[in-house]
């Protein structure tokens, strides 16, 4: 405004010479009263001079806040990511072991990385757009009103109707939204499938059927995401169809005010304009900060439905530590229901401690269940589990699960080194210990072979170890723990008879002096258990030792016969 009355004007600008006191009168009269002194004293092109160093000031002002806005939102951005990363990760590890058997992995996954780098998005979106841009808009509607009242009111008329044309486009991008996320994470679960399964499929000619399954959610998703893009893109150029719509109407408006002698000067009106424009591109933003909320949402309801989970295993705000294991465990009237299916029923055991207790029945008769009660993977719906005379639910889950060590019939070992995996259960343990298990466990001699020895990476899963190697391992990760409490899931099932012996070798040294629980699918393997208990839907229907149970006649000499004629 003061360089158009300068320029094009009589060369007066009429405004309040301040004398030092910033309140002698508006913006406006301070800027054009300091800029007539100084044409007084030194003419106007020094005073030109002031005007183009103040513009220049400004945009120079303007892109350090700029730059200063990004610089602070860049922690508040990775924030974002980091606390819901550690979330997600402390919730997966607290949640029981059974609502992984509901849930799909690649969903998980995909909630696990892209959802939060959606999430992440859209909170910088929203942060940016909610609540700078107000402020620029709040900032330019004050100095529009301070030019003309008037003019500014028949803004506000027409405003409204533009954002309540932008608003209803975006209401169904929160719905798009989610559907796209589902699909993302049926994606993930079908390729992680793929990567585990890979030898099944080429084995029996499926490539065709998974890769037809896994184009048709990949189309799925680029129809989803185009319908996203578009409503989503639509926004920007919406919102400045809109914005120079009313910008006209301004200039139709503000032209009859300055055309008819009101009092709205021509350089009142060309500053009005080009500040009015200024509003184009916070309106935009903000706009587009409306659908990053949206988006925003549903991401957060996908991240919750994990985070919101309920713990079914808790553990009581002042547990007693387990300090060590000195008589026995103890099934009183237990029964266990899952989603109204009741998988164990008036459960009754006493397993005295150093006595060997197998447990057999045929697939699906709660052998692992019973076995999951006693680290708690699982709480009993009704009745008590005992460990010297206490309830297990006292107990610390850290110090309960101290005295416990698992062997299961899949090795699960980590892509880390021998001796990290080995030492799993006791970081600090020695090299002298590590390398007591591993020759405990019959594994030593291959890992001496190996040209880094214990320093060895052992790949995904053990995936550069056979199948005896990998499960010698896990028994010397249970014997290094030294735990009073073995619960051994028939660990030589699936292995051959050379491996099958290093094995039983290496369970039969392991299990000197313990309690354990061993859950049998190969009967031969446990005709020394102090206890066999037959299981079958849930109840236990014989127990007894191999010989007693034998002369019985019952179910269990059915087992061992059909083992034979196999």
């Amino acid at each position: 405004m003061p360089f158009m009355d300068l320029i094009f004007g009589k060369g007066e600008l009429i405004g309040v010479v301040a004398n030092g006191a910033a309140d002698s009168g508006n913006i406006k009269d301070i800027v054009y009263g300091f800029l007539q002194s100084k044409i007084t004293q030194y003419g106007k092109e020094f005073a030109l001079g002031w005007i183009c160093f103040g513009i220049i000031a400004a945009v120079l002002l303007k892109n350090l806040f700029l730059y200063l806005s990004f610089y602070f939102l860049a922690p508040i951005r990775n924030a974002v990511t980091k606390k819901y990363s550690k979330l997600l990760y402390h919730k997966i590890l607290q949640l029981p072991i059974g609502y992984f058997t509901e849930q799909r992995k690649g969903d998980i996954l995909s909630r696990s990385s892209n959802d939060i780098s959606e999430l992440e998005n859209s909170v910088i979106g929203a942060l940016d757009g909610m609540i700078k841009e107000p402020l620029n808009i709040i900032g330019i509607v004050i100095v529009l009103f301070m030019i003309s009242v008037k003019l500014t009111l028949f803004v506000f008329v027409l405003l409204p109707l533009a954002g309540l044309i932008v608003g209803r486009i975006g209401n169904s991008l929160k719905k798009h939204t989610n559907k796209a996320q589902i699909k993302w994470g049926e994606i993930m679960t079908q390729m992680e499938e793929t990567l585990t399964g890979l030898r099944i499929i080429k084995a029996f000619n499926a490539e065709g059927r998974v890769k037809k399954s896994f184009f048709s959610l990949v189309d799925e998703i680029f129809l989803i995401k185009n319908k996203i893009l578009n409503k989503r893109d639509l926004a920007s150029p919406l919102s400045e169809s809109l914005g120079v719509i009313i910008l006209c109407c301004v200039l139709w408006f503000g032209g009859k005010l300055v055309l008819s002698g009101e009092i709205l000067s021509g350089s009142s009106f060309i500053g009005y304009v080009a500040l009015f424009s200024q509003i184009i591109n916070p309106s935009k933003a903000l706009s587009q900060a409306v659908y990053n909320v949206n988006r925003g949402n549903a991401t957060l309801d996908r991240l919750n439905e994990i985070l919101e989970a309920p713990i079914v295993v808790e553990e009581k705000k002042d547990p007693i530590e387990l300090k060590g294991f000195n008589d026995s465990i103890e099934f009183k009237n237990v029964v266990f229901s899952y989603q109204d299916n009741t998988i164990l029923e008036n459960i009754n055991l006493t397993i005295q401690k150093g006595k060997s207790i197998a447990l057999v029945g045929s697939s699906g008769a709660g052998k692992s269940t019973l076995a999951d009660l006693v680290p708690r993977f699982h709480d009993v719906s009704e009745g008590d589990l005992l460990i010297d005379g206490k309830n297990i639910k006292d107990y610390s889950l850290n110090s309960l699960r101290h005295q416990i060590s698992i062997v299961t019939q899949e090795p699960i070992l980590f892509n880390d080194t021998i001796a990290a995996n080995i030492s799993l259960g006791k970081p600090d343990a020695t090299e002298a210990e590590i390398i007591e298990a591993a020759k405990i466990a019959n594994a030593y001699d291959f890992i001496s072979h190996k040209e880094d020895g214990f320093n060895t990476i052992i790949g995904d899963r053990g995936s550069k170890l056979s199948g005896g190697e990998r499960q010698r391992l896990t028994i010397a990760r249970a014997v290094l723990k030294n735990p009073p409490i073995l619960i051994l899931d028939e660990a030589t099932s699936a292995l051959d008879t050379e491996s099958e012996k290093l094995v039983q070798d290496a369970i039969n040294n392991m299990m000197k002096n313990r309690t354990s629980i061993v859950i049998a699918h190969r009967l031969s393997t446990i005709r020394h258990a102090d206890e066999i208990i037959v299981l079958q839907k849930g109840n236990i229907v014989e127990r007894g030792n191999h010989d007693s149970l034998l002369a019985e006649n019952g179910y269990y000499r059915k087992l061992i016969e059909m083992q034979e004629v196999k």
